[in-house]
C-alpha cells in the first residue's frame, strides 16, 4: 500500500530513508523518524485494533504517552513486546507489529459480539457476578471472564534482550524537553549545578515539534531555538540530557525512576553491544516538571470510531510527519486550540468544518472562515457514524445551558473527526509526589496548588497556555531551583516569543465545560459515549454507578474501572470527575481527584529486573564445604539461596547406595551414640556493637540481653510488632559492647532488615550498629558423646565442662587459625559450633573428619539435624510457628521478661485473643500402632469425631507440624499445635487420613528424649 495520506512536502522526517514494516502481516512502508502510528495513518490505516471489554473497532487518538487504543504487539517469540504505544514505537526497517485483542482478523473480529450483551455486562458486573446464582454457575462465567480478562499476550520463552539498570545523583533533575524545560535546565545549567533533563521523545522541543513554522523565539525559528539550546547543554558538563526517556515514577525525596530505551528504535540486533533499555534510579535535590499538558477528548456519542482523533494529534501528525489524516474533516471544540489545527489542515488541503460548543465564537473564527474553514459557533456533534472508519457525523445547534440540543439536523460526510475538550496539565508526576492540586474552572482541570520541598511544576504543567508563559515559568524555576541548591545562578536574558493565532491575554480562550455533549437519546440509552477507551466505561456506566451508591471519586473509580488502564486517566479521568459533579449536583472541586500512581508509562519487566535474571536473580550462595558435600553425593535442598545437605548416603556392599531415610537414620543415631559434623556455614550471622547493644537487642527479643556476661550465651525469640513468633536463634554477648546474634538461614537477610529499620526510624538515638557476618565464617558443628574427644588435641582452648560450660563461648585456636567457639547445641548432645574465617573453612572440615575417623565421627545433613531436634522438642520458626504462634503457645512463656522495659510485641501479647485458654498449643503426639508415621499438616481431630465425608464439617483441634521416624526410640513422634493441647496431655485424638481410617494416637510432652538435657550440658 503507498502512502495516499503522506504530504510531497514538510514534516520532520527523512524522505530519503524508507523504511518497511508489517502490520497484521501486511507490507507497509514508512519514513525515516517516523512513529509506527504515523506510519500507519500516512498509509491510510485508521482500524488498529480492538477495544477491552466489548470489543469495538478503535483507532488512534492520540499523538503519544496518552493513546488509549493503538496497542501493539511487536516482534515474535521470546522477543515480542505486548501492548506498545504505537504512538511511542519508533519505526525501523523490519519491525513487524500485529493488532491485539481480536479473533481471527482484526476486520472480522468474533469477540464483537460482546456488543450484543453489554445491557448484563455493566459497570460494576465483575463483582455482581460473585453474588449468584451459584457456585455452579460461578464456574462457567468465571472461565468466560478470564478468557476476556487482559489485552496483550505475553511472551513465552526467556527475554533474549539485556536490559541495564543505574543509579545517578544530580542538584536539579528536569522532566520534559519541551520549551519550559529547556528553558529550566538552560537556567541552571548556566548557573553550575548538575543537571539530568529526561524526555521521552527523540529529540528536544516538546509541544513545538507538532506545531508549524510560524512559532518563534527570540527572533528565530522556535524548533531552531530548541535545537541550539540542546546543543548549548549538550556542551555542558555539568548536564546530562537523556532522550528516549520517560520518567515513571516520583517518590519521597525527590527519587526518580526513569525508563530509557536505548536501541529500540535500531531493531533486534542492531545496538551494537548496548542494551536494549535502562532503567535509572535517580536521586535530586530538585526537581522541575515540564511535562506540558494534555488535551482532552470530548464525551459524545460515537465517540471512539476509528477516525476520532484528538485536534492536538491531528495537527501534530500533519506539522511533524506530513501526514493529512484525513481529507473531509469535522471538529469539535470548547476552546481556541482546534481552530489552529483546522487552519492548518485547511492549507494543507482538507475541507474542515468546525463545530464550536461555545456559542458567543472566538477572535480566531474570522482568520479560520478567511483560510475556507466552515465555523459553527454553538453548535456540535450529536453522533460519530460508521463501521471501520468514521464516514459521518450529525451536527446540531447547542442550547445555551448545553443540556439539549435545538434547530434541525445536519449531516456531513467526513473521514476525520477530531475533538478538544480543552488542556490540562500533565500533573500525573507531581500527583504521585503527594502534591496538592486544585480546580481552575478557567482551564476546566487541576492544576498545581503546592508540593513537597524541592518540587516545581512549569510551563504547561504549571497551567500555562502559551509560548511565552511557559517559557518564563520555566527560567523561574530553574533559576529558583539552583538558588536553592546553593548556586549562584545571573537572570538569563528575557526569552521573546512569538506566537501568532494566540488571544491577547496568552490564552487558549474560554473554555466551556461540556462534560457530556447532548446526543439525540438519553445517556445510556442510545450510541455509547465513551469515557476511557481502554476500558470501554461510558457515560451511563458513571451514572450507574452513582445510582448504586459508588458516588465517591475513589469508588467509582473503582467500580466502572476508570482510569484504572495503564494510561492512569490521562484522557478519561477530568471528563469522568465533571460528569460526576454534574450528577452529584456539586463543583469538579468539591468531588476531588484520583490519585495518579507509577508508573507514568508502562515499564518493561526487562528494565525493572535489570541484570537479575536467572541465576542472578537468585544468586545461588555456597559455603566453603560445598564442593566437599557434592563430591560425596550428598542429596541436597535449597534453603533461602543456600544450598544444605539432606543427607550423605554411603555406598553398599551391592553397589548401590543408602537411601534417603536409611543415610538418615545412620546419621541420627551417629550424633546420638559417638559424633557427627554438620556444615552450619548458612546460619545467619548478625554483630550488633555499640554502647547501646544491650539496651537495642533488650528492645528487640522477649528476653534480658542486659544482664548477661560476656562469654555467655543465652537463647533469643524475637517477635512481630503483632506479638507472634518473628526468629529464633542464639545470641552470644563477646565482652559490653559487643554481641554475636545468629538467625535462622531463611530468615538471615529480614532480621538484619527488621534490625536496621527499627536503628533508623524507631530508635535514631540508639548507638549500635548491625553487621552481616554470615559469609565471613565457616560454621561446622561439631556434635555428640565424643565431641569433646575429637575436638581437644586440635584447640588450645580448655574445653572441660567446668572451663567451658554450656551456654557459653570460647575464643581460640583450632587446628591452628583463630577461631570462636559456641558451647550450645540444637541436638541436644554435647556439641561445639566451631566458627572460622570462611578460607578455612574446608580446611576446617577435613582436619575434623581425619581427627574422628577412628572414633566414628559422620558428616550428617539437614534430615538429621530436624530429627534430632524434633526428638528434644526444639521448634523450628516457621515449622512449629506460623503468622499467628506467640511465645505461650509453644511453651516459652517464661522467656518473656515483662519487667524489662518495653519490646516489639510486648503490648501484643496482653490482647484478650492472646490470652485465650484454647489456643493452640505445642505438643507431642504419639501414634498407637509406632511405625505409623503421620503426614505433616494432617488435621487433628476428637476420637469420637464422626470420619470426615463430602460436604461435612469436623471440628479441628489442631494439625501436625513436624513428624519423623526416630530411630533413638524407634518409634514415630511428631509435634503439633493443638487447642489447649498442654491440658490435653494423656488424651486420644485421632488423624484422618485421606484415603485410608484415621490414625489413632494420643498427645504427649514435646520433648521425647532426654528432659532433663543432661546429654547437652555433659
Amino acid at each position: 500500500m503507498s502512502q495516499t495520506s503522506r504530504l510531497p512536502q514538510g514534516g520532520r522526517i527523512d524522505r530519503a530513508r524508507s523504511l518497511a514494516f508489517t502490520f497484521d502481516g501486511e507490507r507497509l512502508s514508512g519514513l525515516g523518524g517516523d512513529t509506527l502510528a504515523s506510519a500507519l495513518l500516512a498509509n491510510g490505516r485508521v482500524l488498529v485494533g480492538r477495544s477491552f471489554k466489548y470489543h469495538r473497532p478503535r483507532g488512534i487518538v492520540g499523538l503519544g504517552a496518552e493513546e488509549p487504543n493503538a496497542l501493539v504487539r511487536l516482534g515474535s517469540g521470546a522477543a515480542a513486546e505486548p501492548n506498545a504505544r504505537a504512538t511511542c514505537v519508533e519505526l525501523f526497517d523490519g519491525l513487524a507489529a500485529e493488532s491485539q485483542n481480536r479473533w481471527p482478523s482484526l476486520t472480522s473480529d468474533l469477540g464483537a459480539a460482546a456488543g450484543l450483551l453489554a445491557p448484563i455486562l455493566p459497570a460494576g458486573f465483575y463483582y455482581k457476578t460473585f453474588m449468584g446464582p451459584g457456585a455452579g454457575a460461578w464456574r462457567v462465567y468465571e472461565w468466560a471472564i478470564r478468557r476476556m480478562a487482559g489485552l496483550g499476550r505475553a511472551p513465552s520463552g526467556a527475554d533474549p534482550d539485556r536490559y541495564e539498570q543505574r543509579f545517578a545523583h544530580c542538584d536539579l533533575l528536569v522532566a520534559g524537553a519541551g520549551p519550559a524545560g529547556l528553558a529550566a535546565a538552560l537556567a541552571a545549567g548556566r548557573s553550575g549545578a548538575r543537571v539530568i533533563q529526561a524526555d521521552m521523545d527523540r529529540e528536544a522541543g516538546g509541544h513545538l515539534l507538532a506545531e508549524g513554522d510560524d512559532l518563534a523565539v527570540d527572533g528565530q525559528p522556535a524548533l531552531g531555538w530548541a535545537a541550539a539550546v540542546a546543543a548549548e547543554l549538550d556542551g555542558m558538563p555539568n548536564v546530562q540530557r537523556l532522550c528516549r526517556t520517560a520518567l515513571a515514577g516520583l517518590y519521597d525525596g525527590n527519587y526518580l525512576t526513569a525508563w530509557e530505551q536505548v536501541t529500540d528504535h535500531l531493531g533486534p540486533g542492531r545496538g551494537g553491544g548496548l542494551p536494549r533499555q535502562r532503567l535509572w534510579r535517580i536521586r535530586a535535590r530538585q526537581a522541575v516538571l515540564a511535562t506540558g499538558a494534555l488535551e482532552r477528548p470530548l464525551v459524545f456519542a460515537g465517540n471512539d470510531r476509528p477516525g476520532v482523533m484528538l485536534s492536538g494529534a491531528l495537527r501534530g501528525y500533519l506539522h511533524r510527519y506530513a501526514v493529512l489524516a484525513g481529507r473531509r474533516v469535522c471538529l469539535m471544540t470548547n476552546n481556541d486550540s482546534a481552530y489552529r489545527t483546522a487552519i492548518a489542515l485547511q492549507r494543507a488541503g482538507a475541507s474542515c468544518i468546525l463545530a464550536d460548543l461555545r456559542s458567543d465564537g472566538t477572535p480566531l473564527a474570522a482568520a479560520a472562515r478567511a483560510a475556507g474553514v466552515e465555523v459553527l459557533t454553538g453548535h456540535a456533534v450529536t453522533q460519530a457514524q460508521g463501521g471501520m472508519r468514521v464516514d459521518r457525523v450529525r451536527l446540531r445547534k447547542m442550547s445555551e445551558s448545553g443540556g439539549a440540543m435545538i434547530g434541525g439536523l445536519r449531516k456531513e460526510a467526513v473521514d476525520i473527526l477530531a475533538m478538544s475538550g480543552g488542556w490540562g496539565p500533565n500533573v500525573a508526576l507531581f500527583s504521585q509526589a503527594r502534591g496538592r492540586l486544585h480546580y481552575d474552572p478557567a482551564l476546566t482541570a487541576f492544576r498545581p496548588a503546592g508540593g513537597p520541598q524541592g518540587l516545581r511544576c512549569a510551563g504547561g504543567a504549571d497551567g500555562a497556555t502559551s509560548l511565552q508563559a511557559a517559557l518564563d515559568g520555566g527560567v523561574a524555576a530553574g533559576l529558583a531551583a539552583a538558588a536553592d541548591c546553593g548556586f549562584d545562578a545571573a537572570p538569563l536574558p528575557p526569552l521573546r516569543a512569538e506566537e501568532p493565532d494566540v488571544p491577547a491575554d496568552g490564552g487558549a480562550g474560554r473554555v466551556r465545560a461540556v462534560w457530556i455533549v447532548p446526543g439525540e437519546h438519553p445517556v445510556g440509552r442510545g450510541p455509547k459515549q465513551f469515557v476511557d477507551f481502554q476500558n470501554d466505561v461510558t457515560a451511563g456506566d458513571l451514572q450507574l454507578a452513582e445510582r448504586e451508591g459508588f458516588s465517591a471519586v475513589e469508588h467509582m473509580k473503582r467500580y466502572t474501572t476508570t482510569g484504572m488502564a495503564t494510561d492512569q486517566g490521562k484522557l478519561s479521568g477530568m471528563n469522568a470527575l465533571g460528569i460526576l459533579a454534574e450528577m452529584r449536583g456539586t463543583s469538579v472541586d468539591a468531588v476531588g481527584h484520583t490519585t495518579f500512581r507509577p508508573p507514568y508509562v508502562p515499564v518493561t519487566f526487562g528494565a525493572m529486573a535489570g541484570r537479575r535474571t536467572g541465576p542472578l536473580f537468585d544468586p545461588l550462595r555456597r559455603t566453603p564445604m560445598q564442593g566437599w558435600h557434592e563430591r560425596q553425593g550428598a542429596l541436597l535442598e535449597t534453603v533461602g539461596q543456600w544450598q544444605r545437605p539432606l543427607c550423605f548416603p554411603q555406598a553398599l556392599p551391592d553397589g548401590k547406595r543408602e537411601d534417603r531415610a536409611a543415610a538418615t537414620r545412620r546419621e541420627v543415631l551417629a550424633v546420638r551414640h559417638a559424633a557427627g559434623l554438620l556444615d552450619a556455614s548458612t546460619l545467619g550471622k548478625i554483630m550488633v556493637e555499640g554502647p547501646d547493644a544491650a539496651t537495642f537487642l533488650n528492645r528487640l527479643y522477649v528476653n534480658r540481653f542486659d544482664s548477661l556476661k560476656p562469654g555467655h550465651c543465652r537463647y533469643g525469640l524475637m517477635l512481630t510488632e503483632n506479638g507472634t513468633v518473628l526468629d529464633d536463634g542464639v545470641v552470644a554477648r563477646l565482652d559490653a559492647r559487643r554481641f554475636h546474634v545468629t538467625t535462622t538461614t531463611g530468615g538471615a537477610a529480614h532480621v538484619l532488615d527488621w534490625m536496621e529499620e527499627l536503628l533508623q526510624t524507631e530508635w535514631p538515638d540508639l548507638q549500635a550498629w548491625c553487621t552481616s557476618v554470615t559469609d565471613h565464617w565457616a560454621v561446622a558443628t561439631l556434635s555428640g558423646p565424643l565431641s569433646r574427644e575429637i575436638l581437644a588435641p586440635l584447640t588450645d582452648i580448655d574445653l572441660a565442662n567446668a572451663a567451658f560450660p554450656f551456654m557459653t563461648v570460647r575464643e581460640g585456636l583450632v587446628c591452628g587459625a583463630p577461631a570462636r567457639i559456641f558451647r550450645v547445641s540444637f541436638t541436644g548432645e554435647l556439641s561445639f559450633e566451631i566458627n572460622l574465617a570462611a578460607r578455612y573453612g574446608r580446611a576446617l572440615w577435613d582436619c575434623l573428619l581425619a581427627a574422628g575417623s577412628d572414633r566414628g565421627l559422620v558428616p550428617f545433613g539437614t534430615d538429621a539435624m530436624h530429627l534430632l531436634r524434633a526428638e528434644k522438642g526444639f521448634i523450628m520458626v516457621g515449622q512449629e510457628s506460623d503468622g499467628t504462634t506467640i511465645p505461650d503457645d509453644l511453651g516459652m512463656a517464661g522467656m518473656v521478661k515483662g519487667d524489662k522495659g518495653d519490646f516489639i510485641g510486648k503490648r501484643s501479647l496482653s490482647r484478650p485473643d492472646m490470652l485465650r485458654g484454647d489456643r493452640k498449643q505445642l505438643v507431642g503426639l504419639l501414634t498407637a500402632e509406632p511405625r505409623t508415621v503421620l503426614r505433616e499438616g494432617a488435621q487433628i481431630v476428637a476420637p469420637d469425631a464422626p470420619d470426615p465425608r463430602p460436604g461435612q464439617k469436623v471440628p479441628m483441634l489442631g494439625h501436625v507440624t513436624s513428624s519423623y521416624f526416630s530411630p533413638t526410640l524407634n518409634r514415630s513422634i511428631a509435634l503439633a499445635l493443638v487447642k489447649g493441647g498442654r491440658a490435653r496431655i494423656g488424651e486420644a485424638v485421632k488423624v484422618p487420613v485421606m484415603g485410608g481410617p484415621p490414625v489413632a494416637a494420643s498427645i504427649a510432652p514435646p520433648i521425647f528424649h532426654d528432659d532433663k538435657g543432661a546429654a547437652a550440658r555433659g
